[in-house]
């Protein structure tokens, strides 16, 4: 039986980080990869194109993350500095401080990765079944000390999910879907692809300003996306057991600059100086055009009618309508969801070294941790800051 120092589960960016960070004062580390080849999510993130980190101060962006007690270490432990400097790549910020390499391509971001791995022993088509007491893993090799980097439950496809969650006695919070788009009961196939911009969605009291896009079968962007993990987390499930039941509304605010009074007022000021202007062209100064007719139609109003036909009630109801469109959410599109809401108990890991504190030798990271942010590069901070940690912990 090979016996190694330190084996890392899971090869995407925590797991490599892990690797990488470990190896450095680590005589035998070994990386043990489901898959064929290493990062399939890491290649997945940005859209391609790898939006890596975000380049907030690390006070603001500890603020944007439900656990930034349990963070706050290991993000000091590795910095942004710290993470680009592995690179000899030139990269680009773009909106909201996300960062991306310059040539657009998340593959250059795995190669120089993996080209940190060359003290690594890998082992790809490796699917990690058990782990005994005494870290005997599938009855095939020892490791003094384990790095748990397994991710969560989303894009199985990259050898995510829930099987992964059952490796160790190691307690568990919920399991539900983070990130995610949302499905409708409206039919929304007549208008997939259409954007609104800038909008204000809410969901009871909380509210989300970005941009919304149609799918066939519901809605996503970032603004959606964001605003998922509000209702997923106020559903009672855990995907250990159950599938989610929802029952939800949410409300768009078409135009967020502009008060109910305020449309009221200039509507009926428009519609007696543009009287023999159609509706239809008259909303172009508050809606995108290929969203127009649709609105209309759940409105209840002739697209071509006149604005000196329409009258008070009609006024009234575009005016309500442009400020709370509505859609009940029936389900999460459990495909496209992009990160794991819930994961290891972090009551039970110490956030200075990423070891359990239950199981000695044994070490967490990445998204398996119940640990989570939004869009825009804030989850790969996570799987490269406490993979490092765990690494560098487990080979002191």
């Amino acid at each position: 039986m090979e016996e190694y120092d330190i084996a890392v589960v899971g090869g995407g960016p925590a797991g490599i980080m892990a690797a990488i960070a470990a190896s450095r004062n680590s005589a035998r580390v070994i990386l043990l990869e489901k898959n064929s080849s290493l990062g399939r999510k890491l290649l997945l993130t940005g859209g391609g194109r790898c939006n890596i980190t975000n380049l907030k101060p690390i006070k603001k962006l500890l603020n944007i993350y439900p656990q930034k007690n349990f963070l706050k270490h290991s993000f000091y432990s590795f910095t942004n500095e710290d993470l680009l400097s592995l690179f000899e790549l030139e990269f680009i910020t773009e909106e909201d401080n996300r960062v991306f390499p310059k040539s657009g391509k998340s593959s250059d971001i795995l190669e120089g990765l993996t080209d940190k791995l060359e003290n690594v022993s890998i082992c790809y088509n490796f699917e990690v079944k058990s782990i005994t007491d005494d870290f005997v893993i599938n009855d095939k090799l020892k490791a003094e000390k384990i790095i748990i980097a397994t991710g969560g439950i989303t894009y199985p496809q990259t050898g995510c999910g829930i099987k992964n969650y059952s490796l160790t006695s190691q307690p568990l919070t919920d399991i539900k879907y983070g990130l995610s788009p949302l499905i409708t009961k409206k039919d929304l196939s007549s208008i997939a692809g259409v954007t609104l911009y800038d909008v204000v969605i809410s969901y009871k009291k909380r509210k989300v300003r970005g941009n919304v896009l149609f799918s066939h079968v519901g809605l996503t962007g970032p603004g959606i996306i964001n605003l998922s993990n509000e209702i997923s987390e106020g559903i009672s499930y855990n995907l250990l057991e159950n599938e989610p039941e929802i029952d939800a509304e949410i409300a768009i605010d078409l135009c967020p600059e502009l008060a109910r009074e305020d449309l009221l007022d200039r509507f009926t000021k428009d519609f007696q100086t543009k009287g023999k202007t159609m509706i239809k062209n008259y909303l172009k100064l508050f809606l995108t055009n290929s969203f127009i007719e649709y609105f209309l139609a759940q409105c209840g109003i002739d697209a071509e009618t006149q604005l000196s036909r329409i009258n008070r009630k009609s006024k009234n109801r575009l005016a309500e309508n442009l400020k709370r469109f509505s859609f009940e959410i029936t389900g999460f599109n459990k495909d496209l969801a992009k990160v794991t809401i819930g994961g290891i108990d972090l009551n039970n890991v110490n956030p200075k070294t990423m070891e359990s504190k239950l199981i000695p030798n044994l070490y967490f990271a990445g998204e398996v941790l119940d640990v989570h942010g939004p869009t825009g590069g804030y989850n790969l901070k996570i799987a490269f800051s406490t993979g490092y940690l765990a690494g560098l912990s487990a080979a002191r």
